[in-house]
């Protein structure tokens, strides 16, 4: 699938389309410039950027407009 309805929120179970990137790596098994990415939709934003913050893994949180790029 391609085009906007395939860009939905990483939370588990959620349809919303995503409107925010968060760029994260796990510096335990990934070099520190390698990034991956989740999308989140504006409700889940929040709790996603906890769930990786807590763990010492978000890196960087910016629009989903395709400036984000996983690596």
């Amino acid at each position: 699938m391609s085009g906007p309805e395939a860009d939905l929120c990483s939370a588990k179970g959620c349809q919303a389309a995503a409107t925010w990137a968060l760029s994260w790596n796990n510096p335990k098994i990934h070099t520190p410039d390698r990034r991956k990415i989740w999308l989140a939709c504006d409700e889940h934003k929040s709790s996603l950027s906890d769930f990786l913050g807590s763990r010492g893994f978000l890196r960087e949180v910016g629009p989903h407009d395709g400036t984000l790029q996983p690596r």
